[in-house]
C-alpha cells in the first residue's frame, strides 16, 4: 500500500576476526528541519531516522504538523517518566493503541487507567518468576520434541529459522497457558497470521499528527479481517476447551479463573479472559521468538562465541538433555540471550501519551504529546555501551550489569513486561536445548536487515541450514 512512499534504507554489518557489528541502519542523513520527510522515512523503518547525535544521554524534541515529539534516551530522565511520573505517562501511544485494540481488545498490554491496574496484579501473579519453574517440562519437552524434527530433515536444507521459533515459543505458551497442545498445524496458523498483521499494520498513525489526539481506527481491510479472525478462532478454541474442563488445571488460564472466583470484583468475563489470554500468548510468543532468531543470527556471524556456547553445554551438561535446573549455570547461553535483546529489543520504540502538562529535563511538555523512549537508540549509546553496535555477550558475564535503566528490552517501572522471567528464562533454555544438537548456519551471502513494525524481526524472515553436532 502507497509504495511509492517508501524511502531507501542503507544497512551496515561488519566483520572481522572475532569483532562482529551485526546488520543496523545506517544513520540518518536527511537535510534538517524537514518533518515531513523523517515522518515518511518512519513509515518506512522507524529505525533508520535516527542521526548519529541521537546516540547521546539527553531529552529532545520535534515538532511534526504540530504534534510535539519527545525523545528521552538519559537513564536518569527515563526513570523519571516510568517511575516517578509513572501515572502521568503510562498511556501507550494513540499508534500502539489502535493498531493492537483489534486483535487485543482492552488487553493489559494497551490497557490503562482502572482496567490496567485491576488486571496488571493479577496478570503479573500468574507468570511471576517463582512459578517459572513448574512450566520447566513444557519448555523442555516441547523444545527437545524441535529437536527430533529437526534431526529429521536432511542436511542443506533451509529453513525460515523465523517460522520455526515462532512456531515453537507458540507451542510452549499454548501449553503453558491453556494446558492444551496447540498442534503443528495452528501453531503455524498463529505464526502466519500474526506475521500478516504486522504486515498490514501502518508504522504511522497519520491522524495522531493532523490533530486527532486518539488516532484513527485502522482500516480493517479484508485481509487484515482474515489474520484477527483466524488468530481469535484458534485462541478461542483452546480457552473454550479449557473452560470445558479439557485444560490442564495447572495452566495459566486456570489460575485466572480461580482468581476470578476469588475476587469477582475483577469483572473478568468471558471476553476479558480471551482479551488477557491473547496478550499472554501474542506478547509470549513473539517476542521470545524474535529474540532466539536475533541470537542465532549472531552465533551463525560469531562462531568464537558459538564455540564458547558449545564449550559451556559440554561442561555443564555432558551428553544429556539441558534442563530448567541448568539454567544459572549456563552464564553464556543467558549472556548471548541477554546482548540479543541489547542489540534487538523485540520492541525497540516504547512510546507514552502524556495526560497533563509535564516537564522532562529542561524540556515543557504539552498535554497529548508523543513520548518516546527508543531501547534501539539507548542500549545504542556508545558512553553507556562499550562499542554498542559490537555483539559482545562478554558484557553481561562475571557479574557485570548496565547502569539501571540503561538497558530496557522489557520496558521499566510499573509496566515492565510482567512475563520477562518467563521469556528470558524460555530463551535461554531453547537456546540451550537447540545449541547443544545444532549449529544453525546463517548463509554469508544473507543480507539480514532488521525491521520493525510492532515487533523487531529481520525482514522476510531468516533463512538457515542446520548442521548436526554429535550428541
Amino acid at each position: 500500500m502507497l509504495s511509492w512512499l517508501q524511502q531507501p534504507v542503507n544497512f551496515r554489518e561488519v566483520l572481522s576476526d572475532e569483532a562482529f557489528e551485526p546488520a543496523h541502519a545506517e544513520y540518518y542523513s536527511g537535510p534538517p528541519g524537514k518533518p515531513l520527510k523523517l515522518l515518511l522515512q518512519a513509515r518506512t523503518d522507524f529505525l533508520s531516522i535516527w542521526r548519529a547525535t541521537d546516540y547521546a544521554e539527553k531529552v529532545s524534541q520535534i515538532r511534526i504538523l504540530g504534534r510535539q515529539v519527545v525523545l528521552v534516551n538519559s537513564p536518569e530522565l527515563i526513570r523519571q517518566v516510568v517511575v516517578k511520573r509513572h501515572e502521568n505517562f503510562e498511556r501507550k501511544s494513540p499508534q500502539m493503541r489502535r493498531a493492537l485494540e483489534y486483535l487485543l481488545g482492552d488487553g493489559l498490554f494497551i490497557s490503562d487507567g482502572e482496567t490496567w491496574k485491576q488486571r496488571r496484579g493479577l496478570v503479573a501473579d500468574i507468570v511471576h518468576m517463582n512459578r517459572v519453574p513448574s512450566f520447566g517440562p513444557i519448555m523442555e519437552k516441547t523444545a527437545g520434541e524441535l529437536v527430533e524434527r529437526w534431526a529429521g530433515i536432511p542436511e542443506g536444507q533451509t529453513l525460515n529459522v523465523l517460522h520455526e521459533m515462532a512456531g515453537l515459543t507458540a507451542e510452549i505458551i499454548s501449553r503453558s497457558v491453556f494446558g492444551n497442545q496447540l498442534g503443528e498445524d495452528s501453531a503455524n496458523a498463529v505464526t502466519d497470521s500474526f506475521t500478516s498483521y504486522q504486515s498490514l499494520i501502518d508504522s504511522i498513525n497519520l491522524g495522531y499528527f493532523i490533530g486527532f489526539d486518539e488516532g484513527l481506527p485502522v482500516l480493517r481491510t479484508p485481509s487484515l479481517r482474515r489474520s484477527v479472525k483466524r488468530l481469535h478462532r484458534i485462541i478461542d478454541k483452546v480457552v473454550e476447551d479449557h473452560l470445558a474442563g479439557r485444560g490442564d488445571h495447572n495452566s495459566m488460564v486456570e489460575l485466572l479463573i480461580r482468581r476470578q472466583q476469588r475476587s469477582p470484583e475483577l469483572k473478568l468475563d468471558v471476553v476479558a479472559l480471551r482479551n488477557e489470554a491473547a496478550t499472554i500468548f501474542m506478547a509470549g510468543h513473539e517476542t521470545t521468538a524474535a529474540t532466539l532468531t536475533w541470537a542465532w543470527y549472531l552465533l551463525s556471524r560469531a562462531p568464537w562465541v558459538e564455540r564458547a556456547v558449545h564449550a559451556e553445554l559440554d561442561r555443564v551438561c555432558g551428553g544429556r538433555a539441558p534442563t530448567i535446573d541448568d539454567v544459572p549455570r549456563l552464564e553464556w547461553c543467558k549472556a548471548v540471550i541477554e546482548e540479543s535483546l541489547r542489540l534487538y529489543p523485540p520492541v525497540p520504540i516504547l512510546a507514552r501519551q502524556n495526560k497533563q502538562a509535564d516537564t522532562i529535563g529542561d524540556i515543557d511538555v504539552a498535554p497529548g504529546s508523543l513520548i518516546l523512549i527508543v531501547p534501539w537508540l539507548l542500549h545504542r549509546t556508545p558512553s553507556l555501551f562499550t562499542a554498542p553496535h559490537e555483539f559482545r555477550p562478554e558484557r553481561f558475564m562475571g557479574g557485570k550489569r548496565p547502569t539501571p535503566y540503561s538497558y530496557i528490552p522489557f520496558a521499566s517501572g510499573p509496566r515492565v513486561c510482567p512475563g520477562l522471567h518467563f521469556g528470558l528464562t524460555e530463551a535461554v533454555l531453547c537456546l540451550a536445548i537447540l545449541a547443544q544438537r545444532f549449529r544453525v548456519r546463517v548463509a554469508e551471502t544473507h543480507k539480514v536487515e532488521p525491521m520493525c513494525r510492532l515487533t523487531l524481526r529481520p525482514r522476510g524472515g531468516l533463512p538457515v541450514t542446520l548442521e548436526r553436532r554429535a550428541a
